[in-house]
């Protein structure tokens, strides 16, 4: 007798369904899994032998198969446990597995036969209710699930219960629906209002929240470059409900799924800059989400940017255009989203007083050159924004002046950001910094003076073709914060301010 139940494998956010046999014949006592598993695969039939003895059943004697189809795809992971279990149950007649042909089964057996959480959960909840199946779970990931608007989620603590759910002895009451309630407020440590001073740098953070743009920010030590992008995740508005499911997909992959349920505030990703390429662009031997997925909807920020391997900047060059990253393997290609937004922060050079005839080291200005030769050209044209932070004087903290808290200008972005929208209703990329060239001409709404005013800027100033269109772009942003429907010339003034690559 052959036995099937259906799960699910995971390349990268999209759940493949895989279909897992069984079959028990005569012959001499083995138990083999085909089918391309991994190592953890294979270690399941000593969980599931284990977890057999614990509710009082035993593995007969016989040729046990197992098989998971497609044979040629990959399976990796510990959630194959509970789909192979019921497979060998149904073969073994302890349960009807055709009960189980609208379900898909997920989960990691203990050896008493309990289930802990694991990865994953919300992809294949959603994959099971695109299809209109049920889905059996493990009861710690039961709040996941639920996410998926799925309305038949089986959520089981152990191998015991969902074997009396299914010969009936005692049913499982699906998980109820999400209600639609408000996003909670959250509450950060920080806030832009502990910030003294520093109002250029400030300006040009609000574009760059407003616009969606990357931002480099160059300074010496203690002038408050990490302060400043620390506090940038404060002045971002919720995101929309597609963002938000896609955002907590990447979270439930990656194992690192938070209890609040959906992540309806950007997430805001700091890896040190001794992070290796793989950390920061995924991959591995699972080929797991990264640090630029990770912050996808949200900031990446590189503190220390030239501290960082020169290839593992260097591998930001595609992500930061496509708005993705492939992971190549031999077998497969793995793609996660990864639409970010760069902040970076710098010192001047390696002794980080360049520029200060007091402090600077006597290899000034060959040892600022050769800093920021640690990056490369195509990294700094895909900044839109570059600015210098100056240090602050110390009398300025003892100033009486009231700060401009967050949520101030957090609903300022809000509305700049509604009017972006407001422009490409059906659009995923809305923001001027993600739109696609082709329509940025369409939005910039310059007359003929202005055109020739920026015709004649950008011929006094070395810049590629691809900076050109950043300079657009924050200048459409600036235009939108002057609630102005054409781009005028001070609007590119502006603009031209936040590009310093010449100091470099």
């Amino acid at each position: 007798m052959i036995s099937r139940v259906k799960t699910v494998a995971f390349m990268g956010l999209r759940p493949i369904e895989v279909t897992v046999e069984s079959q028990i014949a005569p012959g001499m006592a083995s138990f083999s899994i085909v089918g391309l598993p991994d190592k953890a695969v294979g270690e399941a039939k000593e969980r599931i032998r284990a977890a057999f003895f614990q509710i009082g059943l035993g593995v007969p004697n016989k040729k046990i198969v197992v098989n998971m189809a497609p044979a040629d795809l990959p399976k990796a992971g510990s959630h194959y446990d509970l789909p192979i279990a019921l497979s060998i149950l149904g073969a073994l007649d302890v349960i009807d597995a055709s009960i189980l042909d609208n379900s898909i089964a997920i989960g990691e057996l203990g050896l008493d036969g309990t289930l802990p959480y694991i990865s994953g959960t919300l992809c294949a909840a959603m994959l099971a209710n695109e299809n209109n199946w049920s889905i059996i779970c493990p009861k710690p990931c039961e709040k996941e699930a639920v996410w998926s608007g799925n309305d038949s989620i089986i959520a089981i603590p152990s191998l015991t219960c969902i074997i009396n759910h299914i010969t009936g002895k005692s049913q499982i009451v699906p998980a109820a629906p999400v209600e639609n309630s408000p996003i909670q407020e959250k509450k950060f440590n920080v806030d832009m209002s502990d910030v003294y001073g520093q109002e250029i740098a400030k300006r040009a953070l609000e574009i760059a929240a407003s616009g969606g743009h990357n931002v480099l920010m160059i300074g010496a030590p203690g002038s408050g470059k990490s302060m400043l992008a620390e506090r940038m995740q404060t002045i971002l508005p919720t995101l929309s409900p597609r963002e938000a499911l896609e955002t907590t997909c990447i979270y439930s992959i990656a194992g690192k799924m938070p209890e609040g349920g959906l992540i309806y505030y950007p997430p805001y990703r700091s890896p040190h800059n001794s992070a290796s390429l793989i950390s920061l662009v995924g991959g591995g031997t699972d080929a797991k989400p990264g640090e630029i997925s990770l912050a996808h909807n949200g900031i990446l920020f590189l503190d220390e940017l030239p501290e960082f391997q020169k290839a593992t900047i260097d591998s930001l060059r595609q992500p930061l255009e496509t708005h993705d990253i492939t992971i190549a393997r031999a077998r497969e290609h793995i793609t996660y989203p990864a639409n970010i937004q760069l902040i970076a922060a710098m010192n001047p050079c390696k002794c980080g007083h360049h520029g200060n005839y007091e402090k600077q080291c006597s290899k000034s200005p060959r040892c600022a050159l050769e800093y920021r030769n640690r990056i490369s050209g195509p990294i700094l044209d895909r900044f839109d924004i570059v600015i210098y932070v100056n240090c602050i004087k110390v009398s300025e903290f003892f100033d009486k002046i009231k700060q401009e808290k967050s949520k101030i200008i957090r609903d300022r972005v809000t509305n700049i950001r509604n009017i972006q929208r407001s422009r490409f209703p059906d659009g995923e990329q809305y923001l001027n910094s993600k739109v696609e060239s082709s329509f940025l001409e369409n939005i910039l709404c310059m007359n003929e003076e202005t055109v020739k005013f920026f015709k004649n800027a950008i011929e006094k100033i070395d810049i590629s073709a691809r900076g050109c269109h950043k300079l657009l772009r924050v200048s459409r942003t600036i235009a939108d914060m002057d609630r102005s429907k054409n781009v005028a010339n001070k609007h590119i003034a502006e603009a031209m301010q936040y590009r310093l690559l010449k100091i470099l």
